[in-house]
């Protein structure tokens, strides 16, 4: 299994079957090398919240690849319009698909989509708690530090993927203190380095409490 990090929060996880997309953010995304044109077949998209950089190109990607879309009941209902595939979930459900598991977790942030000059309610922003082929994997979303992320202790969670770039959502500083609330085996850095606004040094992202890992954008690890 292969996961390939696309620049900001998206993320994609290879499987021999099954591929899924996290908050596909790819054409607008200056980190992002990838073309959608050069994306495997998507059999999932998961997305934590209605803002145009997570949100992204679900739409497109979707509609290219047939593909099923696991977000909050409010922005599955807006993607209806789309005779879009969806999967409607919120905080604290999980759900098992033909891959494995997937929880929505509580995030701190805030979730609309824009169309126009219109602001349209999105529902509540989330992460998702992954498991599949026996690996566990956390997208924390977009969020702020917050102490509920010690329930996922319990977890046992595999891979922690988690923001770093402040302004909108936890900076390094707040990030470190959530390693020590969820104590995950590792955890990589996101959401950084995209904007102006969310610049950070992920070398600065360290802990002794998990193994971190640093992947550049458009670079993949693999996990077993």
């Amino acid at each position: 299994m292969k996961l390939i990090y696309l620049g900001h929060s998206a993320f994609l996880i290879e499987t021999e079957n099954i591929n899924i997309i996290i908050d596909p953010f790819i054409k607008d995304n200056p980190l992002c090398k990838t073309e959608i044109s050069n994306l495997p077949k998507i059999h999932y998209i998961l997305v934590t919240h209605g803002h145009s950089d997570h949100l992204g190109d679900t739409v497109e990607i979707a509609r290219k690849f047939g593909s099923y879309v696991i977000c909050n009941f409010e922005i599955a209902q807006y993607l209806d319009k789309y005779n879009i595939k969806c999967h409607p979930m919120h905080i604290g459900g999980r759900k098992v698909f033909d891959f494995g598991k997937i929880k929505m977790t509580p995030a701190i942030h805030g979730s609309s989509i824009t169309e126009s000059t219109h602001i349209l309610y999105a529902g509540v922003a989330c992460g998702f708690l992954i498991e599949i082929g026996g690996i566990k994997i956390y997208h924390a979303g977009d969020t702020a530090l917050t102490y509920d992320m010690k329930l996922l202790e319990k977890e046992h969670i595999d891979y922690a993927l988690l923001p770093i770039g402040g302004n909108f959502t936890m900076d390094i500083e707040d990030s470190i203190e959530a390693l020590s609330l969820i104590n995950p085996k590792n955890a990589i850095p996101m959401h950084y380095n995209t904007f102006e606004l969310i610049k950070a040094n992920p070398k600065e992202f360290s802990s002794s409490i998990c193994d971190i890992i640093h992947i550049s954008p458009n670079e993949s690890i693999d996990i077993t």
